[in-house]
């Protein structure tokens, strides 16, 4: 029984069809002709078509594909053979079949045999990838190398640079490909010296891909391809920028902290003297003065120097004439600080408060001021001594605490007083708490109540 369902053994009387040889030899790529001869041994005309069977059917035809004899004829048809170079049509030996149909009688089916030898032949391509490559220690390439051949390829690898400023290695000498796939060889080149900094250097080379071909075929070109490598220096150009913009980051960080942080720090702290630390302050030094002098002497009796709301500080102790000069000179100079609050209505005119009273036989030297407005009001306010300028006038819209200090001190005579007036415009909203209904702003002041002497 045949291999393409008939039995060669078996013949029609009215059909005889046979082919040259049994045996043919393809190229890929090329034609190649093998005669069938058809006879009619029947007593009618006929016609034949004709059918190729097997793996070659669909590169082969029959030329021509019907052919009618007259009873006792016989013609010859050519089975064409067509392989294409390419890698979907392997060499070796395959087998194949002509079924020759006849038109009236189909089932006097006659399928003569044969086998086709294709013939090997290697073709293949190769492509760097990258092409150009940069890196400070190395650079890294990919070689991929395509079989388009119809056979296994053995592909040796070579590489040689252009100059000896670099070296160029293959991960493998050779690489097995099978027909229709690509294989890929991994490339390095390493430069023999470092560039620590400066121009980037170009080191051009060559890669070699040679396909190894079998004995009786006819030798391949191997396939060259260019490549580069681009050296960088391993310190970056934008360092030295980017050194000198930190080190201008840094300056202007300092000087912002001397501009706007540190007076803020200053007047944190100045904020934070309040007049109850004044008062502190001053009733200590009283208790320390009489230790000074080398006799105690006795007093009027003290009295209480702030004059807050109004309220008129009165003068330090007198000493005994038998004090020392120290105590003299303590009881003299007394610190002294006063405090007032005042309340003033929109549209009502300003209203005005004391906050110290100078007694007889003394004089107070201002040397500091903080006024506060915490609701944020806008308006007038005035400090003033009671003799000549105020003191200071300050819209109050400019500010919510304000401090100021004097280095020669304002000097306030014996009847003399530091008042504060206060005319409101508009009443402020703290923050998180109901409007008030008045302008309320507080002034503290601080200095020193001086013992006037007899000249």
């Amino acid at each position: 029984m045949s291999a393409f369902g008939a039995d060669p053994t078996v013949r029609p009387m009215s059909l005889t069809a046979s082919l040259d040889d049994s045996s043919v030899t393809a190229a890929p790529g090329e034609e190649t002709a093998l005669p069938l001869r058809i006879l009619n041994s029947g007593s009618t005309v006929e016609e034949y078509r004709f059918e190729v069977v097997g793996a070659c059917a669909a590169w082969s035809t029959v030329e021509p594909a019907t052919l009618s004899l007259y009873p006792g004829d016989s013609q010859t048809v050519s089975l064409v053979l067509r392989p294409p170079r390419d890698s979907t049509v392997l060499a070796g030996e395959t087998t194949f079949g002509i079924r020759v149909v006849p038109t009236s009688e189909q089932g006097d089916t006659v399928v003569p045999e044969g086998r086709v030898t294709v013939l090997p032949f290697t073709e293949t391509t190769a492509e760097l990838v990258p092409r150009s490559s940069h890196g400070a220690w190395r650079g890294r390439h990919q070689l991929a190398v395509d079989n388009r051949g119809n056979t296994p390829a053995t592909v040796r690898l070579g590489a040689q640079s252009g100059t000896e400023r670099a070296r160029v290695t293959f991960a493998a000498d050779a690489l097995q490909i099978a027909p229709g796939r690509a294989e890929f060889g991994k490339l390095r080149i390493r430069p023999a010296k470092r560039v620590w900094r400066g121009t980037p250097v170009t080191h051009p080379f060559q890669v070699v891909a040679t396909p190894v071909v079998a004995e009786g075929q006819d030798p391949v070109a191997p396939v060259v391809l260019d490549g580069s490598y681009q050296q960088e220096p391993i310190l970056p150009r934008w360092l030295p920028r980017a050194l000198i913009t930190a080190a201008v980051l840094l300056i202007a960080l300092v000087g912002l902290w001397y501009a706007l942080l540190r007076p803020a720090v200053k007047s944190a702290a100045r904020e934070a003297i309040t007049p109850d630390a004044v008062r502190s302050a001053a009733a200590a030094d009283k208790s320390k003065a009489p230790d000074n002098g080398s006799t105690a002497g006795t007093g009027s009796g003290g009295g209480d120097s702030s004059g807050a709301n109004g309220g008129s500080p009165k003068p330090s102790p007198s000493p005994s004439p038998g004090a020392s000069d120290g105590a003299t000179a303590a009881a003299a100079a007394a610190p002294t600080s006063a405090q007032v609050q005042v309340r003033d209505s929109v549209g009502g005119g300003s209203n005005t408060s004391t906050a110290l009273q100078v007694p007889s036989g003394h004089t107070f030297q201002l040397t500091d001021i903080v006024v506060q407005n915490p609701q944020g009001d806008a308006g007038t306010l005035v400090v003033s001594s009671g003799r000549g300028a105020p003191v200071l006038r300050l819209a109050l819209e400019n500010f919510r605490d304000s401090d100021y200090h004097f280095v020669t001190p304002i000097l306030v005579p014996a009847g003399g007083k530091v008042t504060m007036t206060v005319d409101c415009r508009k009443v402020g909203k703290p923050v998180n708490a109901p409007t008030p209904s008045r302008c309320a702003e507080s002034l503290f002041l601080g200095g020193t109540m001086r013992t006037d002497t007899a000249g």
